[in-house]
C-alpha cells in the first residue's frame, strides 16, 4: 500500500448524516459513513459504512463496504463486503470476501474475485473408434 492511502485507512473522514440527501457522483478519500440518502454513484479508497438508517440507490465502489441499512445498486469492493443483520441489498456484488449475517436480505448475484475456486476442467473429448 502506498503512503498516501495508508494515512486514510481506518479513520472516519466523512459522515452523511440522517436527513441529508445527495444525488450524483460522490468521490471520497478516507472512510465514509452514510446515515442519510445517496443516489447515483459513490466511490471511496477506503471503507464505506451504510448505517441502519442509510438508504443508498447507487453504484458503490470502495476498498471495503459495510451495509447496515438499505441499498439498491451494485457493490464492488477490492477487499470485503459485510451485510449486517438488518441490511437489505437489491443488487449484485463483487468482492474478495463476503460476510452475510443472519437476518440480512440479499437479492442479487455475488462474484468472489480472487477466491480459491477454479474453473472446472473440461471432460476428455471422446473420439469414435477407428473403423478398419
Amino acid at each position: 500500500m502506498n503512503e498516501k492511502n495508508s494515512k486514510f485507512e481506518g479513520k472516519l473522514h466523512t459522515i452523511i448524516g440522517k436527513g441529508t440527501k445527495i444525488q450524483g457522483e460522490v468521490s471520497v478519500e478516507g472512510s465514509t459513513r452514510i446515515d442519510g440518502t445517496v443516489s447515483g454513484r459513490l466511490i471511496s479508497n477506503d471503507i464505506i459504512t451504510i448505517g441502519p438508517d442509510g438508504d443508498v440507490k447507487a453504484e458503490v465502489k470502495a476498498k471495503s463496504i459495510i451495509v447496515g441499512g438499505r441499498v439498491e445498486g451494485n457493490l464492488e469492493a477490492s477487499d470485503k463486503i459485510e451485510l449486517q443483520a438488518k441490511a437489505e441489498l437489491h443488487g449484485d456484488l463483487v468482492a474478495r470476501s463476503l460476510l452475510i449475517e443472519h437476518g440480512a436480505i440479499f437479492h442479487g448475484n455475488s462474484n468472489m474475485k480472487g477466491g480459491m475456486s477454479q474453473p472446472s476442467p473440461k471432460p476428455p473429448t471422446q473420439h469414435p473408434p477407428d473403423k478398419k
